[in-house]
């Protein structure tokens, strides 16, 4: 998933731990797998060959992400959106080299986004694009489902604390610390080069729960003035600009990548409908 997966397993048995560790993580290849749209052999990159063309039967345990990823994006108003990839080729963000796109080609790749192009036929198992162009990628979405299903397997282990994440922005909490205390993540804001000794803006206590942050710094695109970050609006095209961060706490891994990103998206006026679908649900928002 083109970043750093780590599990810390606290404990006395070395030799039990290592063992459940490695098959957290071999779960995390398998998902590789099957979700990655830049491995030819995967799942998801077929389904991207074909589904435009005819409709393609899938695993039904893809069929169930996909199911999954569709009911988030109705529930975000379409802020969370699997499709948005054309967008960010359009923005050149897929290949790191970023440039502002024409009024043209930002209209070409709007008409190849939207989850309502997607078609879910439960009966037959099948997935099938109504929309040329159209593809899936799991970016926003794959991290949160590998660290779900590492942290089942620990379970199944018999492992009771654990803290796990993917790439520092997925993050999963099995249990508590040694000790009883609740595991706690420093957020990261913006860097200040002013200051080496920058403070979290924010720390999070976790327990039995995951937490997800989208930001938007890291791939920035500078023209000018103007700075646009790397987070597309899948329903206008244009970068976020109103949130630097957010920060969402959930039970699922999965659920909390893709509303951390939704809530990016659409920023607090978003946050009230969020909350109400998710009672419980923490968040942290960072404006400009």
């Amino acid at each position: 998933m083109a970043t750093r997966f780590e599990v810390v397993l606290p404990g006395a048995d070395a030799v039990r731990l290592r063992a459940a560790a490695e098959e957290a993580l071999g779960e995390v290849e398998r998902l590789e797998e099957m979700l990655s749209p830049y491995l030819e052999t995967s799942e998801v990159a077929g389904l991207n060959r074909r589904a435009s063309r005819e409709p393609v039967r899938v695993s039904p345990e893809l069929f169930r992400y996909l199911e999954q990823a569709a009911a988030l994006s109705r529930l975000s108003q379409g802020a969370f959106d699997l499709t948005v990839g054309p967008l960010m080729a359009a923005w050149g963000f897929v290949l790191g080299v970023g440039a502002v796109p024409a009024a043209a080609v930002l209209e070409e790749a709007l008409a190849q986004v939207g989850m309502q192009w997607v078609e879910l036929n439960s009966a037959s198992g099948t997935v099938r694009f109504h929309r040329p162009g159209l593809r899936l990628d799991l970016g926003a979405f794959g991290k949160g489902i590998a660290l779900d299903r590492a942290v089942e397997r620990l379970r199944e282990a018999g492992v009771t604390s654990a803290l796990l994440h993917g790439g520092t922005s997925s993050i999963v909490a099995l249990g508590v610390q040694p000790g009883g205390s609740p595991w706690r993540i420093g957020l990261e804001g913006p860097t200040s080069p002013t200051d080496p000794t920058q403070r979290p803006i924010e720390v999070v206590e976790l327990h039995e729960e995951s937490l997800a942050v989208s930001a938007v710094w890291g791939r920035v695109l500078q023209t000018g003035a103007a700075s646009y970050g790397h987070v597309i609006d899948p329903r206008d095209g244009q970068p976020v600009g109103h949130t630097q961060l957010a920060a969402v706490v959930l039970p699922s891994a999965a659920e909390s990548d893709a509303l951390s990103t939704a809530l990016l998206v659409l920023g607090r006026d978003g946050l009230a409908n969020l909350q109400a679908a998710r009672p419980g649900m923490r968040c942290v928002l960072l404006g400009r």
